[in-house]
């Protein structure tokens, strides 16, 4: 049986979909101003092997990962650029696939834009003023009245009186309280804004995801994801206006991933320690940046390093050298390991668990890949395909260990031609001429192994 942890029950639950068989999943995606980073690598690469892993187990998955596409960020970047927003929006949306393409995840079945939800954004705000939850302020804007949802803080933890007396009003905003939150904005000079009952203006971030998520997969629905860094207030604001517009009760389950740090610091901008998707892409391969992430489990703090990373690219080869050394075939897999992986995933999407079934099986794999044996093929096939499942390991081995170079290093013609070179010496013993071979080679980062069918490479 599946069990998630529910952020908001604050344990592991089994999992039972609101429909036998199939699975409704909402995703908070990304704000498109800029490139994507590592952490929102992070947690489209938990989302994506949630997903991967639901469909393994049968189910029948509907997975919305949502972009918005208005908002005060990308206002003030295409203002900053001098272009307009769409050809802003459109770069970064394009930027965003080409990194997740990358990555190997999957595209979402439907990714909503906040821009093409406008009716909805405006339907359900009316809903909200005519049910009394919300109310249009004298300065055109129009706010849900926190204290009406008498739940607000069940997702965070928090209290109204405790958030009430840490907060401040701003002299020009129209809020009866301090906590009450904007679901739309009145129209400003040199913004873009569509019309309303309230008049010109555009909506506010909150709300957006609720009308994304109700038109896209109903009233309730059963997971709904994002980073914990949008706990509160984001997805504790989507709670109280989804359930007070609609009467019902919004997602049935929670899931947040944990932050990723850098050298044990929060990851910032103004810290000089934020690293964009690609930046990662020019040093680490984006399988190995896969398999990082995945190394930890989803809901703890991820710590990013170089040497993290450079583990993280060992223990990947590892896994390869393994598959590249026994032909894997067609046929049956170990039933044993499937099942060793079924129950860690299982509880909680357990993909560090999962990794170290991996390492185990290539352990085997070692062990009696020397002998001629079709138990060896057999557990190949079994690594290969448990991992295709979290999305890795379908490269050719000796094509991804070999590599290629990467523009100042040495090309895969000139290490054939380098090993051939040695080869030669070795026949005509001339050791001395084969160790300043193998030497510089290994100053090039290349690892070769002799065998008694001759001498095999890779890349270190």
């Amino acid at each position: 049986m599946l069990k998630i942890y529910n952020t908001l029950s604050r344990q592991k639950e089994e999992f039972t979909p609101m429909v036998a068989g199939k699975v409704s999943m909402y995703v908070c995606g990304i704000t498109v101003y800029d490139l994507c980073h590592i952490g929102h690598a992070r947690f489209m690469l938990v989302f994506d092997t949630t997903v991967r892993y639901l469909r393994h187990r049968g189910y029948e998955v509907n997975y919305i990962r949502n972009i918005t596409d208005i908002d005060d960020k990308i206002i003030n970047r295409a203002n900053e650029n001098g272009e307009d927003i769409d050809t802003l929006t459109a770069r970064y949306i394009e930027a965003m696939n080409e990194d997740t393409d990358a990555l190997n995840m999957l595209r979402p079945d439907h990714e909503p834009r906040a821009t093409e939800h406008i009716k909805e954004i405006i339907d359900i705000t009316s809903q909200l003023i005519e049910k009394d939850y919300a109310y249009a302020a004298d300065n055109g804007d129009v706010y849900f009245a926190v204290s009406k949802y008498k739940d607000y803080g069940q997702l965070s933890g928090k209290k109204i009186d405790e958030l009430r007396a840490g907060e401040r009003v701003a002299v020009d905003e129209g809020k009866k309280d301090p906590l009450d939150f904007v679901l739309w904005k009145s129209s400003k000079p040199n913004e873009p804004s569509w019309d309303s009952p309230w008049g010109a203006g555009r909506p506010g971030w909150h709300i957006e995801c609720s009308a994304m998520s109700i038109k896209t997969l109903g009233e309730e629905f059963d997971i709904h994801g994002g980073g914990q860094d949008l706990q509160f207030p984001h997805h504790e604001n989507e709670i109280a206006q989804s359930c007070c517009a609609t009467g019902k009760g919004f997602a049935r389950l929670w899931m947040h991933n944990g932050f990723v740090r850098v050298d044990d610091e929060k990851m910032s901008k103004s810290l000089g320690n934020f690293f964009t998707i690609r930046e990662v892409m020019e040093k680490y391969s984006p399988e190995v940046i896969r398999f990082f992430i995945l190394s930890s489990h989803y809901r703890s703090q991820l710590n990013y390093s170089d040497s993290h990373l450079d583990e993280a690219r060992a223990s990947l080869e590892g896994l390869y050298i393994a598959l590249r050394d026994t032909e894997a075939g067609e046929g049956d897999i170990d039933e044993s390991y499937l099942e060793q992986f079924n129950n860690v995933m299982d509880d909680d999407f357990n993909t560090a668990k999962a990794i170290a079934i991996f390492h185990e099986l290539a352990r085997e794999i070692n062990r009696i890949s020397d002998k001629p044996s079709s138990e060896a093929a057999r557990l190949a096939r079994t690594l290969k395909q448990l991992a295709a499942i979290l999305g890795m390991l379908q490269s050719d081995p000796t094509t991804y260990l070999q590599g290629g170079s990467n523009g100042d290093g040495l090309s895969n013609d000139d290490i054939e031609n380098l090993i051939n070179d040695r080869t030669e010496a070795r026949k005509n013993k001339d050791f001395a001429e084969s160790d300043r071979i193998r030497d510089l080679l290994l100053e090039q980062g290349i690892a070769l192994e002799d065998g008694p069918v001759g001498t095999i490479w890779r890349r270190n």
